[in-house]
């Protein structure tokens, strides 16, 4: 009889597991169509994608028509991580490294001193206006500071924006390349606000072997290893359907095996996939579709999660002071960083005010805001929600607003006409 009855509980026991498994490909994979399906809908209404499935993942919550409760942000951070990584891996894919050689110093530049520029100004702006230390108000200024790489490579890469070689490959290689410093300021001020240490001198220079190893380990990691996989591509014999795979596989081990080692495994993914592209002689058209796909799959699964993340209601205290805190990174915190960096570098009013207007915030910053909420310190979710406001009012009015924003600089190239059709 025990016997008996240890089997009917096993039974029960892995049909109520398949049940509950099935039940989550379902949710997962119908929150995924769903995110897909609004792809076609933001071209109907020329509103950015990422905002909508935002919206999606909102609607979905608990306090939409879905009532899906989730506030892990532990798991959060966890799947963001990996989602990002595929991104910026197949962002560097797409990164031609011929069209940017008058792009990669006012990248670089942008990507590091515009960075901590940005974070300055907001981070004071916002112990102004929020009413917080100067270390929790720095802290905020990290967070948004980086522009973010799939908004960017989606707005830009495949938003039909006819721009000059040098501005396209400047705003496209910033995006891939500022995330280490934003992650480097984040986790300091983090650690600070966490142990109640006074923003100084001493804890600044203290953190410079930090920057260090999390720019030089994630760069030249991420230089080596891409070159090393195109050698492999070209040499080692597989069947078409693996080239995909392999190469994606390898970015994702140069991310983790990057990050272990203590440098910026974004910043080597991003090249990884950069120098694999431009190394390879092998035709790799199949492997850039293949993480494309994946690219668009990782925005829109991110993008829901971090919809459902947020709590609609929640947005609400803080709103006046969220969005004054985006006015002046979006019209003041980025359009210094980018006179300061760009100016001196040749580029002309015009260009200057259109790579101050492009600083769009996405997914980064609300993950890099998980980040101390996680952490045993003084940020709550209300910091989260800041963020949220600040990152959403930046897709709303900047990524509207690219193409208008070209033309009206009169900076949009004009599009050689197509070919007639063929009449033979």
């Amino acid at each position: 009889m025990p016997a008996r009855l240890t089997a009917v509980s096993l039974r029960l026991s892995l049909r109520k597991t398949r049940v509950q498994m099935e039940a989550l490909l379902l949710f997962v994979g119908g929150m995924a169509l769903l995110g897909i399906l609004v792809v076609p809908l933001s071209q109907r209404l020329g509103a950015p994608m990422l905002l909508l499935v935002l919206a999606v993942g909102m609607l979905l919550g608990e306090d939409g028509i879905a009532g899906v409760q989730f506030d892990d942000f532990s798991a959060a951070y966890t799947v963001g991580s990996i989602a990002l990584a595929i991104i910026l891996f197949a962002g560097g894919l797409e990164t031609d490294l011929r069209k940017t050689r008058g792009a990669r110093f006012p990248a670089v530049l942008l990507a590091t001193v515009g960075v901590v520029i940005t974070a300055l100004v907001t981070g004071f702006a916002a112990t102004q206006i929020i009413g917080v230390s100067i270390e929790v108000g720095m802290l905020l200024g990290a967070v948004v500071a980086s522009t973010d790489a799939a908004a960017t490579f989606l707005m830009i890469q495949h938003g039909g924006v006819h721009i000059s070689d040098r501005l396209r490959g400047t705003l496209v290689l910033e995006s891939g390349l500022n995330d280490p410093m934003a992650i480097f300021l984040t986790i300091l001020m983090t650690t600070l606000v966490d142990s109640g240490t006074k923003l100084s001198w001493d804890s600044l220079h203290g953190s410079l072997p930090l920057l260090a190893s999390q720019l030089g380990l994630g760069g030249i990691l991420g230089v080596v290893s891409g070159r090393a996989a195109g050698y492999l591509i070209d040499r080692v014999c597989l069947p078409e359907g693996l080239y995909p795979p392999f190469a994606l596989v390898t970015g994702l081990v140069v991310y983790s095996g990057t990050a272990l080692a203590g440098g910026s495994g974004f910043l080597a993914v991003y090249l990884c996939g950069m120098f694999l592209a431009n190394s390879v002689t092998r035709p790799f058209e199949r492997i850039l579709q293949f993480n494309e796909g994946l690219q668009w799959l990782s925005q829109i699964l991110l993008f829901l999660m971090l919809g459902l993340l947020v709590t609609p209601s929640g947005l609400l205290a803080n709103l006046p002071k969220a969005l004054m805190v985006a006015a002046v990174l979006m019209f003041l915190a980025r359009p210094v960083a980018v006179l300061l960096c760009a100016v001196p570098l040749g580029f002309s009013v015009k260009e200057t005010a259109f790579l101050g207007w492009v600083g769009l915030r996405g997914a980064v910053p609300i993950f890099l805001a998980i980040f101390p909420v996680i952490t045993p310190g003084p940020v709550n979710v209300e910091f989260f929600n800041i963020v949220f406001v600040v990152v959403v009012t930046s897709l709303l009015l900047q990524g509207s607003t690219i193409s208008l924003t070209a033309r009206w600089l009169g900076l949009s190239k004009a599009q050689p006409p197509a070919a007639p059709p063929s009449t033979t």
